[in-house]
């Protein structure tokens, strides 16, 4: 039977989140707009936020709104905010895909709860100390090598 009061997306809805101090480092020169046009030939981006600690610079926290994205600065530790953020968009039923750019091992339990939920996940990393834990349990993965090499992985799909 269909169901006439919803109709089927055409593309699937993307939380984006970025884990700014473990991807935007000098020596990895991660192209975020690159990036971010790679994640979207997978679905359209609802959210796209940053989670940066109090030492960010005010022309860095510039230049992510500047691209696009909402910023967080944290006092504490990133990892925790936006583990607790990722959560409620694993929640959110209008949210498809829980992307997490990010190499840390921290945000394993978010991609397994997200998936309990039903929820495609998304890990975008460089190749430089990437968790092997999130490359296994995330259904896609993209893999930042350098300006113009992405690889892509599919695991779960």
């Amino acid at each position: 039977m269909f169901d006439f009061l919803k109709p089927k997306k055409e593309k699937l809805d993307i939380a984006l989140l970025v884990d700014g101090p473990n991807i935007l480092r000098k020596a990895f020169n991660v192209d975020l707009h690159e990036l971010r046009k790679e994640i979207s030939r997978f679905g359209n981006i609802r959210i796209a936020k940053i989670y940066l600690d109090q030492f960010a610079s005010d022309k860095l926290i510039e230049a992510m709104v500047n691209q696009g994205f909402e910023t967080e600065i944290t006092t504490g530790d990133v990892d925790v905010t936006m583990a607790i953020e990722a959560m409620e968009y694993v929640l959110d039923k209008d949210v498809d895909i829980i992307a997490l750019m990010t190499r840390d091992t921290d945000y394993l339990p978010v991609l397994r709860k997200a998936k309990a939920r039903g929820k495609k996940t998304m890990i975008i990393a460089t190749d430089v100390a990437f968790s092997a834990a999130l490359r296994n349990t995330a259904d896609r993965i993209i893999i930042y090598k350098g300006p113009g090499k992405i690889e892509t992985i599919v695991n779960n799909e």
